[in-house]
């Protein structure tokens, strides 16, 4: 059972602790243990800014605060680590898992509805980046990764994932939430410490609007009966050239049309809107599968594999949300051994993606791939 114990840090911003169980719950119960005993000023209330850029109708988030955030700074540095002694971190008990708001959102920390619609005239369009930035911190170790993780820790995760997810799609004017995990200094990371993120956006992020179009025209065809993600993946299991892994309530393959060098789909056999909406059973192996397919990530090669795991969940809004089916897209950018894919001019500039893979391949290496 996993126990949830609400704090705040010094500046305001609120940290949650998530425990597997009554005895590591009772130390964060305890004002003394938990206090943030640095004297961080109060956090101001003034949000960035979205931009909408009308030349392709889409939302651009501006967060120049971003830029003095923490660079990948040594252990004895880490704002991750539990506080020790005279080192003051931002979490100050030792803890299993730890969710809090990021100190540098990009969206947040007020909340309000954008527009749904800015106009049809041509002009600059800003609004607050309403929304929530959070962190979740895996692991109070610095090192290792999620694929190291024990069991009972990554079935903490998926409980604090499906608790945040709830929360913040309650909050007013967010319209998804993403819960994601940036792995390696090929992907970008600032930090090292084992850790994701939850995004709570003002608005549908421009793929998920796509996504959710397409899954809401597939679901109106089937007479509201099948996903289209239920399709894809029946279509995957009957093929089996491309399918990885297999379980009871979940199956991970390379999609047919795979944008990435090593890109897998992870997802549940029954429709779930979000990891809110997965019952127990489905949790506890999903606990199992998902590190399984990290260390198959990570056997292709003598190095660790750099990935992004983006958990997809439908989108709040009530039009897409009943055709929406969470899935996991784990992609990275690896296509060889010290190569990496780029996205250069025909995916950065034209969003054409061109893949240096042949996705039966990379499934069937995946397959194959030992990770005892």
């Amino acid at each position: 059972m996993t126990i949830m114990t609400p704090t705040r840090l010094s500046d305001g911003r609120e940290l949650l602790y998530f425990d597997a169980g009554e005895e590591a719950a009772g130390r964060h119960r305890d004002p003394e243990q938990v206090r943030d005993r640095r004297s961080l000023p109060a956090r101001g209330t003034d949000a960035g800014q979205v931009r909408f850029d009308e030349l392709i109708g889409e939302w651009v988030a501006v967060a120049a605060h971003r830029q003095d955030r923490t660079h990948l700074p040594p252990e004895d540095e880490c704002p991750l680590c539990p506080s020790d002694g005279a080192r003051r971190t931002e979490i100050p008990a030792g803890y299993e898992v730890a969710v809090f708001e990021n100190r540098f959102p990009s969206f947040g920390p007020r909340h309000g509805i954008l527009p749904a619609d800015p106009g049809p005239e041509v002009g600059e369009v800003a609004e607050p980046a309403y929304g929530r930035c959070e962190v979740i911190a895996f692991t109070d170790s610095h090192t290792g990764s999620f694929s190291q993780l024990p069991y009972d820790r990554v079935r903490t995760v998926v409980d604090a994932w499906a608790q945040r997810t709830e929360a913040l799609s309650a909050l007013p004017g967010v319209q998804q939430v993403f819960c994601f995990e940036n792995r390696g200094a090929e992907i970008g990371v600032t930090l090292h410490h084992p850790h994701g993120q939850i995004y709570a956006y003002p608005y549908v992020p421009p793929r998920s609007v796509r996504m959710a179009k397409q899954a809401r025209r597939h679901f109106l065809r089937s007479g509201g009966l099948e996903s289209q993600t239920a399709a894809i993946l029946a279509a995957e299991r009957a093929d089996g050239s491309r399918m990885v892994l297999e379980g009871r309530h979940f199956s991970a393959y390379v999609p047919f049309a795979a944008r990435w060098p090593l890109e897998v789909h992870l997802v549940p056999h029954r429709q779930a809107a979000d990891l809110a909406g997965l019952h127990g059973e489905e949790r506890d192996e999903l606990a199992e599968l998902y590190p399984e397919l990290l260390r198959r990530f990570d056997a292709l090669y003598d190095s660790p594999t750099p990935y992004i795991a983006a958990w997809h969940q439908a989108p709040v809004d009530a039009e897409l949300r009943p055709a929406g089916h969470l899935h996991l897209q784990l992609t990275s950018p690896r296509r060889a051994a010290g190569k990496l894919k780029y996205l250069a001019g025909s995916e950065a500039a034209m969003g054409a993606f061109i893949n240096d893979t042949v996705p039966e391949e990379t499934a069937a290496r995946l397959r194959e791939a030992a990770t005892a």
